[in-house]
């Protein structure tokens, strides 16, 4: 697939230290890479350097297969666009601060009306078309600063956390917004964000960045449910990683944890060392308060526990049993309410095979396996 933009062997220092070392990282045409990863992972940079704005201690930047020498020629960088965190919008209407990049770039009155009008349409925002900017509410502010970045019709959109300081419902509701306005103008977008879950529900392809370095890049099934190293299932939370050594019977594989069998699905790499981690998400765990029945309780993962504790996270709960190890459920308010348990409480805690995923003890990406 063709690239937009394309980095190579990018290295950004400052005061003696590395804040962003990136050996080969891709921008595909109309797909949205969604970037993830923590307070200080060095998201912000990595898209100054994919804006132009940041000039890289060495590295190379590729524009649709075209070496681009620092400091990009304005031509170029005008064909980027960018949104943040806050909407930083200037006094004057909605009309006004949408339309303003089109009036910079010297376009036709005509052209102008008819681009911000769809703008505004796409973000349900026509009727605010005459409101004094600094009337707004936040999240139709960032509506209004969206639609100042897409009208522009980029050929790479930047975004930076600009769902963050919203609330909860209107994330979610502008979540879908912005999914469908990107694809329905075609935009190659590069989505910033510490929210997985907003990562998951907009990018097509998911790069984790931890401490500068870009640890993996895939479709979001494979960092989150198949993740190639320890480092990568631990950056993003999962919470069930129990150490064991590996077994194998008929090209199968199981992990003993102690003395638990954790059987996982599919043949095991010969790379793969003895000694491995079982890593499967808390949301694939079932709970219940009698074993499960039937065929596919048989050929799955059934561990008996006690309740240790439990959690509210949102409008799941967490629950932690202890089954020989520690294992951490996530389930719904309902499920919850229906076992009637507390902690002291026996359960049994369910997962298939398919859930597990085996990576190698030491995140050896050579070494992994599942």
């Amino acid at each position: 697939m063709e690239h937009v933009l394309r980095l190579e062997n990018i290295e950004v220092r400052a005061a003696g230290r590395t804040l962003l070392a990136i050996d080969d990282l891709e921008v595909r045409a109309g797909e949205t890479l969604a970037v993830v990863g923590p307070t200080g992972a060095g998201k912000s940079t990595l898209l100054r350097v994919m804006a132009g704005l940041e000039i890289p201690a060495r590295g190379h930047s590729w524009w649709r297969g075209e070496l681009v020498k620092a400091p990009w020629p304005l031509a170029l960088r005008r064909r980027v666009a960018m949104a943040f965190q806050a909407p930083l919008l200037f006094r004057g209407t909605v009309l006004d601060n949408v339309a303003y990049g089109l009036r910079l770039r010297g376009e036709r009155r005509d052209a102008i009306r008819r681009k911000a009008a769809e703008a505004l349409r796409r973000f349900g925002i026509e009727d605010l078309a005459t409101r004094p900017a600094h009337t707004l509410s936040g999240g139709e502010a960032q509506r209004v600063s969206l639609a100042r970045a897409v009208v522009l019709r980029p050929e790479l959109l930047l975004l930076d956390e600009p769902l963050a300081s919203l609330d909860a419902l209107t994330r979610e509701r502008l979540q879908a917004e912005l999914r469908d306005v990107v694809r329905g103008f075609g935009l190659s977008c590069v989505h910033v964000t510490h929210d997985q879950a907003e990562a998951r529900a907009l990018g097509d392809r998911i790069a984790l960045l931890a401490a500068g370095r870009l640890l993996e890049v895939g479709p979001p099934e494979e960092p989150f449910y198949r993740p190639r190293t320890l480092a990568v299932a631990r950056a993003l939370g999962m919470q069930n990683l129990w150490p064991g050594r590996l077994a194998q019977e008929s090209g199968k594989a199981a992990v003993m944890v102690g003395e638990l069998r954790i059987a996982a699905s599919g043949p095991v790499p010969p790379e793969t060392y003895e000694e491995v981690v079982a890593a499967v998400r808390a949301e694939d765990i079932g709970l219940t308060r009698e074993p499960p029945d039937g065929a596919g309780a048989a050929a799955g993962n059934v561990l008996p526990g006690t309740v240790t504790e439990h959690r509210t996270i949102g409008p799941m709960i967490e629950v932690t049993l202890d089954c020989g190890t520690p294992v951490v459920a996530l389930v719904s308010r309902r499920v919850w309410a229906d076992l009637e348990t507390e902690p002291g409480r026996r359960l049994y805690a369910s997962f298939p095979p398919d859930a597990v995923c085996l990576l190698a003890a030491q995140g050896d990406p050579s070494r992994t396996a599942g």
